[in-house]
């Protein structure tokens, strides 16, 4: 059982982060309805469209893991002056990789985003929404780098504060752009993507004088960014960077495979994503915390410390997640009605709905030991055991038993939850075994 001050330190910090997390996937939420009053093919491009950015993205929001790591290491060895070092060369990089990449891909977005969806009416309204939450692509960077310190030294609620002015202020302009209130041009998903890149670079503000405030003596812009610190901070960020861009390309595939099913079947699937992460995603909070407490007891060296942390914050998370997760098996038609306003898209989402929530408590065990793996270090290990299940495993099964044999969504679904299912088995195990202790940060 959990102490009471274990519990307490757990969820001062991941309760922030759950906060902000949570916050993130009600925006999502808000939008898709928004969005799904324009009818299927809006819906299925905002779902396309998102997928494809976070793809794009992937590596730039990959910094967040070598930031954390390094930052929650020097906490527990009490270098205090030095956490922002890697914060430092975070906001480097973020420049450096994401102003060109987001660049090239707007100039091509015309001609790859019909490799995702054969639709024309999708294609018309899904490309000029993916360009404009590209050019927000720099503004994401910095900001999971500043997300990565504030939750490495555990002042997480900083990045809770900044995301609710975001949320509020990407909701209202949303609303503005989507359907033209104020004598704005209704821009229908083009409108929700302006909204959600011009809110990003709103929280990069707020995290420069956040951080300009706080920080100043943790190194914040103080201390050079050095060769040591480069070398760390790619090391922990490309794997987890992979790691990202493999996840992310395979849910865009995963989207991809169910398009060739049907349109509907698309625009249904992108509200169970849409509700799932919205499960999923305290789940990832936890981990965020299992991540900084984890090098902070490595940075301590205490590794067995260090490996209670993980289980201790595993337990917790399934449990509140398992109860959260509930509300999908007893009332899917209440909560898919909000989003889907054709009876045969409800009857479709219903079924999975149902299995995602049944399952999600073992999910999160995953979910949190990723992110411990991530804060020890070991995030080269996480790309392997992910990218191999998700591409090795999973596509093709979803592949054979959608397009192939006909099964239809439900089948593409069931193997869904069943490779999330080993892939927690698997991190499980390797989280038993320790291999992980001795990764150097």
């Amino acid at each position: 059982m959990l102490d009471r001050e274990r519990r307490r330190r757990i969820l001062s910090l991941a309760l922030p982060i759950i906060g902000g997390m949570v916050s993130q996937n009600v925006l999502n939420l808000v939008d898709t309805a928004m969005v799904g009053t324009l009818g299927a093919a809006a819906l299925a491009a905002v779902g396309m469209g998102s997928f494809a950015n976070f793809m794009a993205m992937a590596f730039v929001m990959g910094l967040s893991a070598g930031v954390q790591a390094i930052a929650a290491r020097r906490v527990g060895e009490g270098r205090w002056g030095e956490t922002a070092c890697s914060l430092n060369a975070g906001l480097l990089m973020a420049v450096v990789i994401a102003v060109p990449w987001s660049l090239a891909l707007f100039a091509v977005a015309d001609d790859l985003f019909p490799w995702l969806v054969d639709d024309p009416e999708v294609v018309a309204q899904g490309v000029p929404y993916l360009r404009a939450r590209l050019l927000g692509m720099v503004a994401v960077g910095m900001n999971f780098a500043f997300r990565g310190f504030w939750n490495g030294i555990g002042q997480s609620r900083r990045y809770l504060q900044t995301l609710v002015v975001v949320h509020v202020c990407n909701v209202f302009l949303n609303w503005l752009l989507i359907f033209g209130h104020f004598g704005l041009p209704a821009l229908g998903a083009t409108g929700a993507g302006i909204g959600t890149a011009v809110s990003g670079f709103l929280g990069t503000a707020i995290y420069f004088h956040l951080a300009l405030r706080h920080a100043r003596g943790s190194g914040f812009l103080r201390k050079f960014v050095d060769r040591k610190t480069i070398v760390s901070m790619l090391r922990l960020s490309v794997p987890a960077g992979f790691q990202s861009f493999f996840f992310a390309a395979g849910l865009t595939a995963f989207f991809w495979i169910i398009g060739r099913i049907g349109t509907l079947e698309l625009a249904a699937s992108n509200v169970l994503v849409q509700l799932l992460l919205v499960v999923i995603l305290p789940g990832v909070g936890f981990g965020l915390a299992a991540a900084s407490l984890v090098g902070q007891a490595l940075g301590r060296g205490d590794p067995d410390d260090a490996v209670r942390w993980g289980w201790d914050v595993s337990r917790l998370a399934m449990v509140i997640v398992g109860v959260i997760s509930l509300v999908g098996v007893i009332v899917p038609d209440l909560i898919l009605g909000v989003f889907l306003h054709e009876p045969e898209t409800i009857e479709l989402a219903r079924f999975p709905l149902r299995l995602l929530g049944a399952t999600m408590a073992w999910d999160t065990l995953g979910g949190v030991l990723l992110n411990a793996l991530m804060g020890a270090g070991a995030s080269r290990l996480v790309m392997v055991v992910s990218v191999s299940l998700q591409w090795g495993l999973f596509l093709p099964v979803a592949y054979l038993l959608g397009p192939v044999l006909g099964m239809g969504l439900t089948a593409v679904w069931v193997a869904q939850v069943g490779y999330r299912a080993l892939q927690s088995l698997v991190f499980a195990i390797i989280w038993q075994q320790r291999s992980w202790i001795d990764v150097k940060v």
